[in-house]
């Protein structure tokens, strides 16, 4: 027998984000979520993006036993911006019992319904900051601290309840080459020459904060036509500095001004948190903060976060700025390799950024829709 329970209480929210952490123990790909943040981000009370959406908790068990996961969402900010009727759901974990999957389906499905919807998508979260899409591809991959890891059977339960490809979301591993390409260097210097573009000049990123609205503005204009995507409200931006701010590195953040001292460009990237997690098991305490630590300090990987070029400057060489930023301190720091973040596929302007490097394809992610009927 399958029941779905909401849950409310802060033990169940915690009995929610230890779930994946207790199915994965022994996987050696799977990586945790820093369980507090995962937590805050779960609440109304600590995350900003319940301002324009609602969501449901749900925890599934077979037999009075934990046996699956799922948050639905309704996104009222995306439907009325995409004029669609969709309900989401994300962090989506289950146990190879297509029953345990459809009954989370059905519910989520039902509560859409009810709120006259006619159709489901995901994994996609409450905004594009979440993780998000079903790793279709590259099942013995290490998966990385920005993404989320799935088994393989989550694709054939979703497609065999009648859901289908939205959107694919690709993902590279860089080399670090010794010495950057030469085209890159040259367009990045004809851009700070002829376009009267520069680098702003910091050495700590809390000297960066003061401009970090205008970063997110940024953000969400140059995201603002891509896949999913709703605008960050300001709550949303003070809780997103808050969650990283830490977290980031002087020499993996690039801000390129131009002669306004106006902010067109924006790069950041993390040292691979993956193997610091996994050390403390999605935790901080009692020593998981210590492999953080360490991970930050000394590193062979990057996880490359976030890229943005104001639209009045793409294609002019802005992009071959900040990798020159972001290289030139990864070769300096002994990083051998870079991962990035998933890129839609039909994204060719985020994507040819890298032809210039030595890649590999090694993941995939999809997002997917089904009816609701």
């Amino acid at each position: 027998m399958i029941t779905i329970k909401e849950a409310k209480t802060r033990r169940e929210i915690k009995e929610f984000v230890e779930f994946p952490n207790k199915l994965y123990k022994d996987c050696p790909y799977y990586v945790p979520c820093l369980s507090v943040d995962e937590a805050k981000d779960l609440m109304p009370e600590t995350n900003p993006a319940y301002e324009y959406c609602q969501a449901k908790i749900l925890l599934a068990y077979k037999d009075g036993k934990l046996a699956g996961r799922m948050c639905a969402i309704i996104n009222n900010a995306y439907n009325e911006k995409w004029g669609k009727k969709r309900i989401r759901f994300n962090r989506f974990d289950v146990i190879d019992d297509i029953e345990v999957t459809k009954a989370l389906i059905d519910y989520t499905k039902a509560w859409g319904k009810e709120n006259g919807l006619n159709e489901i998508t995901g994994p996609i979260g409450f905004c594009d900051m979440d993780k998000e899409g079903l790793l279709v591809e590259g099942f013995e991959e290490t998966d990385m601290y920005i993404t989320a890891y799935n088994a393989e059977y989550y694709k054939k339960h979703l497609e065999a309840l009648g859901f289908v490809k939205d959107a694919d979301w690709i993902e590279m591993e860089l080399t670090v080459p010794e010495k950057l390409d030469e085209r890159i260097v040259k367009v990045a210097e004809g851009m700070m020459r002829k376009g009267n573009l520069h680098e702003l000049q910091f050495t700590k990123i809390k000297q960066v904060l003061p401009r970090v609205d205008e970063i997110f503005a940024l953000l969400n204009e140059a995201y603002s036509g891509l896949y999913g995507t709703v605008e960050l409200n300001a709550r949303q931006v003070q809780f997103y500095k808050d969650h990283y701010i830490a977290l980031l590195d002087p020499d993996y953040v690039c801000v390129i001004e131009n002669e306004k001292n106006e902010i067109v460009g924006f790069g950041a990237a993390l040292p691979s948190l993956a193997q610091a997690t996994r050390k403390g098991k999605g935790h901080y305490l009692p020593f998981g903060w210590i492999h953080l630590l360490k991970a930050l300090a000394k590193n062979d990987r990057i996880e490359l976060l976030l890229v943005a070029v104001r639209s009045d400057y793409q294609n002019k060489g802005v992009n071959a700025m900040l990798i020159s930023k972001i290289y030139k301190n990864a070769v300096k720091n002994g990083i051998k390799y870079a991962e990035t973040g998933p890129e839609l596929e039909l994204n060719d302007k985020v994507q040819s950024q890298w032809k210039h490097f030595k890649t590999r394809q090694h993941k995939r992610r999809r997002c997917y829709v089904a009816p609701i009927e």
